[in-house]
C-alpha cells in the first residue's frame, strides 16, 4: 500500500536503542501515530508516557492483528529475522534494526517476502549514512576513485565500553549467554559502510577468528547460546568484478570505541579516502588533503540527558552525534532538524528515507537486496572461521529491482577540498 497522507507505526521493543527513533518517527509530519509493544509490558507504558506517543500492544501478535500500517523492530539482534517475515506478512512495511538475519534462510525468507507482498523493507543501518561513507560515495560518484580495488571496514567496539551492560539491561540473569554473539553475525556497521560506498557484493571469503581468553563466562563455548568464543574476527573477502575488501570485527580491542567505533579506507587507481579516530585524509598521485572536518560530527544532545538514563555512559557518544557537514540537512523535514542524532548523523536519514519509501512506494535504499549484500558475507565468514579460515563462496540474490532513490544523505553538489599538490 502507498500512503500519500500519514501511516501509523508500532515500535517492537522498548530497550536502550528504540527510545531514540520512536521520538523521531513519532516527530516525522508523514507519521500519525507511535505505538510500543515490549515483552516487558512495563518498558513499553514507560517509553508511551515519556514522549507521548500513542498507545500500547500487548503482544507482537496484538500489534500486527491491529490497523497500524508499518512496524519498527528493535528486538535482540538474533531475532530479526522471524519477525521481519511474519510483519510483512501481516501486511506490514517494516523497518528493522540491523542485523537483517542470521542465517542464509532467513535472509531468503525476507527477500521473498518482500517480493510477493510489495511492501517496504528497510535495513536500518547507520553506516550507509557515516560521513565517511557519504564523502566516499560522492567522490565515487564523481569519478574521482577511479577504479576501487581495495577498501577496509572496521567496527573496533570493546565489550568494556558499553556493551557488558548493554548486554545485561536486555539480557536479564543468563545475559552472558547472549553476549557471546558471534561477532561476524553483527557485521554491517563495517559492511555497510564499504558496499554502501563503492557498489557491488563480495564473492568469497576466507576469515580468521581469534579465541577470547578473558575466562569471565563471556565467549565461553559452554556459556554460550550460539556455541561462540570468537571474541575478535578479521575477514578478507572478493569483490564481484575483481578487487577485495577487508573487514575487522573486534569485541576485545584497546581502542576508543565511544569516539569512532566505525572507520573505513578506499584505495582507487586515481585516488584514496582513509579514516581514522580523529582525521580523514583525500589522496592521490599529486598529493593529500585533510577533509576531517567534512566528516566531523558535533553533537546534538548533553550525554547527561534523562533519556539516555538507561543507556551505559560509554555507549552515549553513539546516542548524540549529530551532522556533518557533508551531510545534506537540507532533505529533512524541518521537524527533525535539531532533534537528538545519533550514529554519526544517521539517525534523522534513517527514519525520514523509510518514511519516503512507505509513502512514494519506492525502494529505500538499504532495501532487502543491499540489506543481504551487507550481512550474508558475515554469515559466511563465521562459517569460514569455524573452518579454520577455509575460503568459501558467498551467494547472492542479485540487484534490488526498478531504481533506489538517490538522496540517502549526500547532497547533489560536488565535495568541497580538492586534492592540493
Amino acid at each position: 500500500m502507498t500512503h500519500t497522507t500519514g501511516f501509523t507505526l508500532g515500535v517492537v521493543g522498548a530497550g536502550q536503542f528504540s527510545g531514540q527513533f520512536s521520538k523521531l518517527f513519532n516527530a516525522h509530519p508523514v507519521v500519525s501515530a507511535v505505538y510500543v509493544t515490549d515483552v516487558l509490558a512495563e518498558r513499553a507504558d514507560a517509553l508511551v508516557e515519556s514522549q507521548g506517543l500513542a498507545g500500547t500492544f500487548a503482544s507482537f501478535e496484538d500489534m500486527l492483528a491491529s490497523s497500524v500500517d508499518a512496524v519498527a523492530i528493535f528486538t535482540q539482534r538474533w531475532t530479526h529475522g522471524p519477525l521481519v517475515v511474519q510483519a510483512l506478512r501481516a501486511g506490514k512495511h517494516v523497518y528493522s534494526a540491523v542485523p537483517m538475519a542470521i542465517s542464509l534462510g532467513e535472509i531468503a525468507a525476507i527477500i521473498e517476502a518482500v517480493r510477493e507482498t510489495g511492501l517496504t523493507y528497510m535495513m536500518g543501518e547507520t553506516s550507509y549514512y557515516n560521513p565517511a561513507t557519504v564523502y566516499a560515495r560522492q567522490r565515487r560518484a564523481e569519478g574521482a576513485f577511479g577504479r576501487i580495488f581495495y577498501a577496509e571496514g572496521d567496527y573496533v567496539h570493546d565489550m568494556d565500553l558499553g556493551f557488558y551492560d548493554a548486554y545485561q539491561y536486555s539480557g536479564g540473569p543468563d545475559w552472558k549467554q547472549t553476549a557471546s554473539y558471534p561477532p561476524m553475525l553483527y557485521p554491517t556497521h563495517s559492511v555497510g559502510g564499504v558496499i554502501g560506498a563503492i557498489g557491488s557484493h563480495a564473492v568469497s571469503v576466507s576469515c580468521i577468528g581469534v579465541r577470547d581468553d578473558r575466562g569471565d563466562g563471556v565467549f565461553d563455548r559452554e556459556v554460550s547460546m550460539f556455541d561462540n568464543d570468537f571474541s575478535n574476527a578479521s575477514a578478507l573477502f572478493e569483490l564481484a568484478g575483481g578487487g577485495s575488501m577487508r573487514i575487522n570485527e573486534f569485541r576485545r580491542v584497546g581502542y576508543p570505541s565511544h569516539l569512532r567505533e566505525s572507520r573505513f579506507r578506499y584505495f582507487g587507481t586515481e585516488g584514496s579516502f582513509e579514516q581514522l579516530v580523529g582525521s580523514a585524509v583525500w589522496q592521490d598521485k599529486e598529493g593529500f588533503t585533510d577533509v576531517s572536518e567534512l566528516v566531523e560530527t558535533a553533537a546534538t544532545l548533553d550525554a547527561d540527558d534523562p533519556s539516555l538514563a538507561n543507556v551505559a555512559p560509554a555507549l552515549r557518544d553513539a546516542f548524540v552525534s549529530g551532522l556533518a557537514p557533508v551531510h545534506d540537512a537540507g532533505r529533512l523535514p524541518r521537524e527533525l532538524r535539531g532533534m537528538p542524532n545519533g550514529h554519526e548523523g544517521s539517525h534523522h536519514f534513517l527514519v525520514d528515507d523509510f518514511v519516503r519509501a512507505v509513502t512514494e512506494g519506492g525502494l529505500p535504499p538499504v532495501n532487502a537486496w543491499e540489506a543481504a549484500r551487507y550481512t550474508l558475507p558475515g554469515i559466511i565468514a563465521h562459517q569460514s572461521a569455524l573452518a579454520g579460515g577455509e575460503r568459501l563462496p558467498i551467494p547472492d540474490f542479485g540487484d534490488a529491482p526498478g531504481d533506489v532513490p538517490a538522496h540517502a544523505g549526500a547532497p547533489s553538489s560536488a565535495i568541497p577540498g580538492e586534492p592540493r599538490g
